[in-house]
């Protein structure tokens, strides 16, 4: 008895067969599911190779950076230095400004040079698809204050021997602000409008209102660019995109942070890429084992169709046609009727492998 496999015969007689369970549309709209998946993974993984490749940049021109020392040698150094600059240098030294320092509004006896006050608003906002209240923070007003400030050896006298003056501080990707003053006002509601505020879906929690400040005495590491400008050393924001950094760590602890966070988002990145090898793998082994199918069945209907009437008596009745292809196996050797009378679990009457799908079969 012939094994036959395929779906449709490409000669004389067409044959058509429903295939149970799943129909081609069905099929379709699967594969389009999966294609659309894949192509977000896939999207996903290149967003997030990109900030990795962007934290790696940035920790590469961190350990490139030349690191200088705040003392008389540093004046020397520029005026040697190409155009009297260092593109990209690191220095640490302590915060004193230059005229008048920033008194803060809430602590006696605390100046600074740069001064940022905040008022945030905090509520719960209700979610109409979780159904649950989530916390709701929103800035009001915020105001910075700044004045020019320097950059000297730690216990320097005054006025010190050298200095860097700070350029632009808040243009800094980081700047580190400590927080001098912090105080939250809760709302004071009636009955009422406790009503009214759940009717609306947001309930007021309060005003938070901060101080930060960047002290006058506070220790501070700079990575910029070194410039020597009629007579005055000054730190600015670098060119070629290079990172601004004014920071409170030092510089080893700043790099580790750094290195740190490039290891994180290599660490996701390889994982999102690995999940889309993997999706990309199932989609492609179905897709092979879908185009095996179509080809067996084609040589089934192909046999069939070359062995005439003769041979297409059911194999256990010898009286009907055959009207189904099992599966696995592929024989075409059994009517409906008989199928439905093999015992359960039911075996191919050629092979005796187990039947996990049959393919009715249809003469047109």
């Amino acid at each position: 008895m012939d094994n036959l496999k395929t779906k449709e015969s490409r000669t004389g007689a067409s044959l058509s067969f429903p295939i149970t369970g799943t129909t081609m549309d069905s099929a379709s709209h699967t594969s389009t599911r999966e294609i659309i998946l894949l192509a977000t993974s896939s999207a996903v993984t290149a967003i997030l190779y990109a900030v990795y490749r962007h934290k790696s940049k940035i920790a590469d021109s961190l350990k490139g950076a030349k690191k200088v020392t705040l003392d008389q040698d540093l004046r020397n150094l520029l005026i040697e230095a190409p155009g009297k600059c260092v593109p990209y240098a690191v220095i640490e030294g302590v915060v004193r400004s230059v005229k008048e320092s920033l008194n803060s509004q809430f602590v006696d006896s605390c100046k600074g040079v740069v001064q940022r006050l905040t008022l945030q608003e905090h509520k719960m906002v209700w979610n109409r698809t979780t159904h649950f209240w989530n916390n709701y923070e929103k800035i009001i007003h915020q105001r910075t204050n700044t004045v020019p400030f320097d950059l000297v050896p730690p216990g320097s006298e005054v006025p010190p021997s050298v200095a860097v003056r700070v350029l632009k501080p808040l243009t800094a990707a980081e700047l580190s602000l400590e927080t001098v003053y912090e105080r939250f006002h809760p709302s004071v509601q009636s009955l009422t409008d406790a009503i009214g505020h759940y009717i609306s879906g947001e309930r007021p929690k309060g005003i938070k209102e901060t101080e930060e400040m960047l002290t006058v005495g506070a220790a501070l590491t700079g990575v910029g660019e070194l410039v020597l400008d009629s007579g005055t050393i000054k730190l600015q924001p670098p060119k070629q995109g290079l990172r601004y950094c004014l920071s409170s760590l030092g510089f080893d602890t700043l790099l580790k942070r750094q290195e740190s966070s490039v290891r994180f988002w290599k660490i996701l990145t390889t994982l999102c890429g690995l999940a889309s090898c993997a999706l990309l793998i199932f989609i492609l082994h179905k897709q092979y084992r879908c185009q095996r199918e179509k080809r067996q069945l084609r040589q089934m209907l192909e046999g069939l169709t070359a062995g005439g009437d003769a041979t297409n008596a059911c194999v256990v009745c010898l009286g009907n046609s055959r009207a189904c292809v099992f599966l696995e196996c592929g024989h075409v050797c059994s009517c409906l009727k008989c199928y439905e009378a093999l015992p359960r679990p039911p075996r191919c009457p050629i092979c005796r492998q187990l039947i996990t799908r049959v393919v009715p079969l249809y003469n047109s």
